[in-house]
């Protein structure tokens, strides 16, 4: 079984003696312990083509030390990584090959190079004896595993890890110190990029990615406009769609682990990806993007059936709270968490089923061929405010036709209706502007806030109406058991006394943003 460690650690370059400065009184350090020196024996494994490298992304093979197994450590912010460590073993457990297949896919992983270190380390602890934070001192012997043969070659490294836990402050503080003393921050961000760049491994079809990245590059100078000056609209869609891909692509693993908030961003992701599709069809060849966006709305269903639910529940149960206790009547917690293991139709094994699935893997090589070869219409050469915020204002009329019908509409069911529909146009306009955001500057952020706060009275309306459904629902089921459905009445009067607020705060709401002067801070 896997284990996750969150890794806060900096390196440093040292002179080949390798000696360690005391920092003993540094920073609240009462002591430091020597804990000897350890033989570590790494085999790094990548596609011959470095995928994992080129997303920071390192996946070993290690013996001696504490810690001997198989280690998959992916970024996780500055100076930090997640490493997930699974037991020793000859072959790549599945677990930690799962985690990789997003960038993999139909690629092998091969050995590329092998690290030899002499570690030595010393233990930083309070005055109670509490790791503070460890420092080593890597002699690291780093061979080339591919069929080129070459000299191995060696340097040495001081590490820095801050204890679970910690304060990444300390690092700062302690860090002075280590400067002092002669040591400076590594240029290379892991052991596996120095031993690439100094073993001279070769990447596989490294000729081809040169082309393509001349192309790409001829492209975009193409693309500047006839002064030659400011972005072109491709550039500017090509940016955000290409962020959209990557936070797919990167959110594949926290997603498997189950991590806070993962499947909802990645589900952002691809509703954006979509939505700049549709609001950018004059740069991006609706032909090429329109079968791509379909599957986009597949993948955010599939997303979407559980925690779509479970937000629903957490909606009613805050709701519950609220109601006083003699207005409770029946088992009304035990029926809506009955309702909710009942109603749903995913689980985590199907997630997980659907992102190793042919239909996935087929999606994420069509983000790839995009990217690489964007199909870029006439629209895309021309300079980015023009053709940007045409798109937008096109969004933004769509929404004002919408939003116009919503309230025009009777109280009820049409109006329902229409002020869902505005909300998903609000959303489109919202990712529009964000995506406008290089090309027009400040007013486009100002102008997406706009739409977000439009989007989040109109999902609040929406949500109650979902929520209403529900407890309708749920008033069925409790009077078909024999039970009390009176609390799920004052639930549905009080999500109807919030919907009909929501439809009374639209019209100034809506006053607000329809003015004209936010439009007219587009323009450039």
């Amino acid at each position: 079984m896997a284990d996750t460690v969150r890794e806060i650690e900096r390196k440093y370059e040292a002179p080949d003696d390798g000696r360690l400065p005391d920092l003993t009184g540094v920073a609240g350090v009462a002591e430091v312990v020597n804990k000897g020196v350890a033989t570590l024996d790494a085999t790094y494994y990548d596609t011959a083509d470095q995928r994992l490298a080129a997303d920071r992304i390192t996946l070993r093979r290690r013996t001696g030390g504490s810690d001997a197994g198989w280690h998959l450590k992916l970024p996780a912010g500055p100076d930090a990584r997640d490493e997930i460590r699974a037991p020793l073993s000859d072959t790549l457990p599945a677990e930690l090959a799962a985690l990789v297949r997003s960038r993999v896919r139909d690629k092998g992983l091969v050995p590329l190079v092998r690290l030899v270190s002499e570690r030595d380390v010393r233990h930083l602890v309070d005055a109670d004896g509490a790791l503070l934070a460890e420092l080593s001192a890597d002699r690291v012997t780093a061979s080339r595993l591919t069929p080129e043969q070459s000299e191995p070659v060696g340097w040495t490294e001081v590490e820095m890890e801050l204890a679970p836990g910690g304060d990444p402050a300390l690092l700062d503080v302690l860090e002075s110190h280590l400067t002092e003393a002669g040591l400076r921050r590594s240029a290379a961000p892991s052991k596996l990029a120095r031993a690439l760049a100094e073993t001279g491994v070769a990447r596989e079809g490294t000729k081809g990615a040169e082309s393509a990245d001349k192309k790409a590059k001829a492209g975009k100078k193409a693309g500047k406009g006839a002064k030659g000056a400011g972005p072109t609209a491709g550039d500017v869609v090509l940016r955000y769609a290409r962020a959209q891909i990557a936070a797919v692509v990167s959110l594949d693993p926290a997603v498997r682990l189950d991590a806070p908030d993962s499947v909802h961003r990645m589900r952002v992701a691809t509703r954006r990806l979509r939505s700049s599709f549709r609001s950018y069809r004059k740069v991006l060849d609706r032909a090429v993007t329109d079968p791509i966006g379909d599957e986009l709305k597949w993948l955010a269903g599939e997303l979407g059936i559980d925690r779509d639910r479970e937000v629903l529940t957490a909606r009613i149960e805050e709701r519950l709270a609220e109601v006083p206790d003699e207005l409770r009547a029946g088992p009304v917690a035990e029926r809506l968490g009955t309702w909710s293991r009942t109603s749903r139709r995913g689980s985590r094994e199907r997630l997980i089923g659907v992102l190793d699935g042919e239909r996935h893997l087929a999606l994420l090589a069509s983000l790839d061929a995009l990217s690489a070869d964007p199909p870029l219409r006439p629209a895309a050469d021309r300079p980015a405010e023009d053709v940007i915020l045409a798109a937008v204002l096109r969004d933004y009329e769509r929404l004002a036709a919408l939003v116009a019908a919503a309230l025009a509409a009777p109280p009820g069911h049409d109006r329902d209706i229409a002020m869902h529909e505005a909300r998903k146009k609000a959303k489109r306009a919202r990712y529009a502007a964000e995506a406008a955001r290089p090309a027009l500057g400040k007013p486009a952020k100002a102008f997406a806030g706009l739409m977000t706060e439009l989007q989040e009275l109109l999902g609040d309306h929406q949500d109650s109406v979902v929520a209403r459904e529900a407890l309708r629902d749920l008033a069925e089921q409790a009077h078909a058991a024999g039970e009390r459905d009176f609390t799920f009445g004052v639930l549905y009067a009080r999500e109807e006394a919030l919907a009909a607020r929501r439809e009374a705060e639209l019209p100034a709401l809506w006053a607000e943003v329809s003015r004209e002067k936010h439009r007219a801070a587009l323009r450039p």
